[in-house]
């Protein structure tokens, strides 16, 4: 059988290769595919002249290729919304106080509960329509809104199938220790011994899972609490991650860096000790701008300990009802320019390179390298920071997964 090759021709590359420096540009390149693979990103002059006659090839018109988009940290299986506790906020409520007074996360799960599978993968694929017209070719979805285990099962069965719906690449995060139900209330232990780890065992056991999360927080989970779910995640090997330090420091950074964690998110409250273990343990910090924003919060993220210390930062949507309801990565990007003060070249490093590191696929996708899959996106931009500069307008021309 002929191998099918194709080469995007007339091409500028952002590769994110982090062998070259900034961005990993490449002017005037060519980009190789070989059966969905990259077999070549690099100069077109480089190119043999055998190649080019006896291959497919596109004429990019001079656009500019990066990696494809990476959505590290969303929520996007759930059901119906939450916009009467955006009307509470308004009213100078903090998210502290409505999760106190019976909302936040617990307000999703009767209505998680009482869709069908069905019901989960219908109400989530426009949410996911709207990343992909954005450039997302790789998206992370995590459970944590049935709370029991039959519908924790069902929110990630929803969330593999969306990956047989639309042309992506999809890892499904277990994340039961999201929130006590009432029938729980004030027995968190309990909680997690009868459904967190039983629904861990179960989704692992049907293959459902590729990490394993958390949400230590006084409003949530202890660090000994998550360390229970922790030590049975490790006993099945399987990755974790945590979210850490969103509303205070319960050195939930040093807790993830600990077991040497994928990656820590939220982070508003970090310390420099949590930030050096996470350096030490090679834990990604995933910055989530549209939490921060849609919750008119105050504390940053510690951006300037992270780059002294060397610690990866990714940028995610974090979508989710009832925080973040946000289904665009390059408003992100904007976001952790304008809010967080971040580079462009960390913006869409971290939608990329980082976000890949961040779910443990960096060997897979995230740059433009020889060997990793064809998932990229041609642009109609003058230069690489129009990624990051616009709002509200997407300039996509092409996005190609696997080279379909």
């Amino acid at each position: 059988m002929a191998t099918a090759v194709r080469i995007w021709t007339n091409a500028r590359l952002a590769t994110l290769d982090p062998k070259l420096s900034g961005l990993g540009i490449v002017e005037e390149a060519a980009l190789v595919v070989r059966d969905g693979r990259i077999s070549y990103a690099g100069p077109a002059a480089d190119l043999p002249s055998t190649l080019i006659t006896s291959s497919d090839l596109v004429d990019c018109g001079g656009r500019w290729i990066t990696p494809g988009l990476i959505d590290c940290h969303t929520h996007l299986v759930h059901a119906g919304n939450r916009a009467n506790e955006f009307e509470m906020q308004l009213a100078g409520a903090s998210y502290d106080e409505i999760a106190r007074a019976g909302g936040g996360i617990v307000s999703s799960v009767g209505k998680v509960r009482a869709a069908s599978e069905d019901d989960l993968v219908r109400e989530t694929l426009p949410r996911l329509d709207a990343l992909l017209a954005e450039g997302v070719t790789t998206i992370e979805i995590k459970s944590g809104y049935g709370l029991t285990v039959d519908d924790e099962l069902k929110m990630l069965r929803a969330a593999r199938r969306l990956a047989t719906m639309r042309p992506v690449s999809i890892t499904t995060t277990y994340l039961g220790a999201h929130a006590t139900p009432a029938d729980y209330r004030g027995r968190n232990r309990d909680f997690i011994r009868d459904v967190v780890i039983p629904g861990l065992r179960a989704a692992h056991a049907e293959g459902l899972i590729d990490a394993v999360d958390g949400f230590c927080e006084g409003i949530a989970f202890s660090q000994d609490e998550i360390r229970l779910v922790f030590d049975a995640a490790r006993a099945l090997g399987l990755p974790v991650k945590l979210h850490a330090d969103q509303l205070s420091n319960l050195s939930g950074a040093a807790l993830a860096a600990s077991y040497h964690a994928l990656s820590a998110d939220h982070l508003e409250y970090t310390d420099e000790a949590g930030v050096m273990a996470m350096e030490k343990a090679g834990t990604v910090a995933v910055l989530l701008p549209g939490a921060f924003y849609f919750l008119r919060e105050t504390r940053k993220p510690p951006v300037d300990l992270f780059r002294k210390h060397g610690v990866r930062m990714a940028l995610a949507t974090d979508n989710n009802p009832g925080t973040s309801p946000l289904t665009s990565l390059l408003l992100t990007m904007n976001m952790g320019a304008t809010l967080f003060g971040l580079t462009v070249t960390e913006c869409l490093a971290g939608v990329t390179r980082e976000a890949a590191r961040a779910l443990g696929r960096i060997e897979e996708t995230g740059t433009l390298e020889v060997g990793k899959s064809a998932d990229f996106c041609l642009w109609d931009i003058g230069e690489p920071a129009e990624l990051v500069y616009r709002i509200g307008f997407n300039p996509l021309h092409r996005r190609v997964w696997g080279d379909e």
